[in-house]
C-alpha cells in the first residue's frame, strides 16, 4: 500500500475520532438518546468491517488492527449500553460508563490510525 492510501486510513481514523468527540458533546447537549447510540453502532459496524478487511490484505498492521477493533467494541458497549439503559429505565449502566466509553472508541480510532502508519 502507497503512502498516501496510508495518509487517507489516517485521516478516516481522524474523522472517527472527531466524529466521536462532537456526537458525545451533542449528546450531552441533547440529554443523550437512543438516536445517539443507534448511531454509533450503525456507523461502527462498516468500519469494523473494513479494519478486518484491511488487516487481511496487509493494509494495515495485524496485532494493532486487532486492538483497534476490540477497543472499539469495548467502547461501543460502554457508550452505547449507558445511553440505551438510561433512555430504557433511567438508570445508568454504571457510573462513568458512557465517558469511558467514549475515550475508549476515540483511543480505538488512535489506533485505527496508527495501524495503518505502523504497517510492516
Amino acid at each position: 500500500m502507497s503512502l498516501p492510501e496510508r495518509i487517507l486510513i489516517v485521516l478516516a481514523a481522524v474523522s472517527g475520532l472527531l466524529g466521536v468527540g462532537l456526537s458525545a458533546a451533542a449528546a450531552h447537549v441533547t440529554g443523550g438518546n437512543l438516536t445517539t447510540a443507534a448511531q454509533f453502532l450503525l456507523f461502527h459496524a462498516p468500519a469494523l468491517l473494513a479494519l478486518v478487511a484491511l488487516s487481511q490484505i496487509g493494509a494495515v498492521s495485524p496485532g494493532f488492527a486487532r486492538l483497534a477493533g476490540f477497543v472499539l467494541v469495548l467502547g461501543l458497549a460502554l457508550f452505547c449500553g449507558d445511553l440505551s439503559r438510561r433512555a430504557f429505565s433511567g438508570v445508568a449502566l454504571a457510573p462513568m460508563a458512557a465517558p469511558t466509553g467514549g475515550i475508549l472508541l476515540m483511543i480505538g480510532w488512535i489506533l485505527v490510525g496508527a495501524s495503518a502508519l505502523l504497517r510492516r
